[in-house]
Formats: C-alpha cells, sequence, structure tokens
C-alpha cells in the first residue's frame, strides 16, 4: 500500500477530517458547548471519559478516536476493540501499560483486565495492546483528553474512525482491490481485483475480503 492521504469521518458533527487534524476537530467538537453533538441518554447518565486516539502499530492507514468511561475495566475496551476491529477465532489479547501487561488470560507474571481505565491511565500516556500471540496485530493508544462531559454510563464510544483506503490491484493496477491472498500479502502480490482473484494461483480460497481494519488479511479476519 502506498502512502496516502488518510481521512475520517467525525461521527459527532459528520465532517471529513484528515488523521493529523483530528484530534484538535474532536476536541471543540467534545466541548460542552457542542453536547448537543453527544449521544446522551436521561436513562444512562453521562460519565467522564477518556478520550483516546488508536492506530495500527504497524499500519497507521487505520486508526479511529474513541471516548471510554473512566470507570470502565480494561476488558469493556479489549472488548471493544475486538468486535470492532479484530475478532477472528477468539485469540488470546494484552494491554501493555507502563511496563506491565493486562491480559484476557493472564500468566503468573500478568495481570487480568478488571483494573479500571482510571487506576492505570492518565493524560498524555502511550500503551499498547496486542491480539492474538501468533499472527499478532498490535495498537498503539494515547490517552488524549479527559471528557467532563463524558458519554452515557458504560458506553464506548466511536468518535471518528479513517475511510476506508482504496488500493489498487497489484496485479492489473486496477482499483479497488477487494480480495487479499494471504500467501502472497506480504510479497507485493496480495492485494487483488474480483477477476485477478479468480485467476491468481494460489486459488481464491486463500483470499479474504479486503476490511477496514489494521488485522486485513490476517488468519480468518473477514471483519
Amino acid at each position: 500500500m502506498g502512502k496516502q492521504q488518510s481521512m475520517g469521518k467525525c461521527n459527532l458533527c459528520g465532517e471529513l477530517v484528515g488523521h493529523a487534524s483530528m484530534t484538535r476537530h474532536l476536541g471543540a467538537c467534545c466541548q460542552p458547548q457542542a453536547s448537543g453533538l453527544l449521544r446522551v441518554s436521561k436513562k444512562r447518565p453521562p460519565a467522564p471519559s477518556f478520550h483516546l486516539a488508536i492506530e495500527g502499530r504497524n499500519a497507521r492507514v487505520y486508526w479511529m478516536h474513541v471516548a471510554v468511561p473512566l470507570s470502565a475495566p480494561l476488558s469493556k475496551l479489549d472488548d471493544f476493540l475486538r468486535r470492532t476491529w479484530l475478532e477472528c477465532c477468539g485469540h488470546l489479547s494484552a494491554f501493555e501499560i507502563g511496563g506491565k501487561r493486562y491480559a484476557s488470560e493472564p500468566s503468573d507474571e500478568e495481570m487480568g483486565m478488571r483494573a479500571r481505565l482510571s487506576e492505570v491511565l492518565e493524560i498524555g500516556m502511550r500503551f499498547f495492546y496486542e491480539y492474538d500471540y501468533g499472527s499478532t496485530t498490535a495498537l498503539v493508544l494515547k490517552v488524549v483528553a479527559l471528557l467532563e462531559q463524558g458519554m452515557p454510563k458504560g458506553a464506548v464510544e466511536l468518535l471518528a474512525r479513517n475511510e476506508a483506503p482504496q488500493v489498487s490491484c497489484q496485479r492489473c493496477s486496477i482499483p479497488p482491490a477487494t480480495q487479499i491472498c494471504t500467501e502472497c500479502a506480504g510479497n507485493g502480490k496480495g492485494w487483488l481485483c474480483e477477476a485477478c482473484a479468480v485467476a491468481h494461483e494460489c486459488g481464491d480460497e486463500m483470499c479474504l475480503p479486503v476490511v477496514n481494519s489494521p488485522r486485513v488479511g490476517v488468519c480468518g479476519y473477514t471483519g
């Protein structure tokens, strides 16, 4: 995939904004005077939340911004990441925060994911996440800000997400690629249009759909 301008949609106002500008844009959209844009429920009153910026560690074209209540356990963020970007075969996962590991199934040297975000995170902190210890998808997360207005209690709110990258077929050069060969993904020949996927020497059974996720083409992930 060549370098390209990565755009994303703000879910609060609907505007398309560049990756580099989205943090600043959301800082304005999440201000109290714009609180009418936030999904507030009388049944679930707003709770103070952390604004997190998340991107693929080795695939920065995939990114999103979320708001997570300070009271939420790490397991809730883990569940959101799995449902939104990652889940394929029930693999293990872990956060690395301040040199400590918080795992979905902790070993003797690890901690579980019961810790609340307010107990382990602070504004400005960078931390890491990995899903699947074999064919690993790694993420980088940053605590951007504290949202006093917050989100409905208990909810993880998707504030913004990148638009799906447009990739040309690596066989005929015609966009868009819609399939990716898991055998050829690493050699510059794996991104294929529908026609080229059918004719591909590895067979279409080796192909996975192109999806808007840093786990595209990995394991059995289909989005």
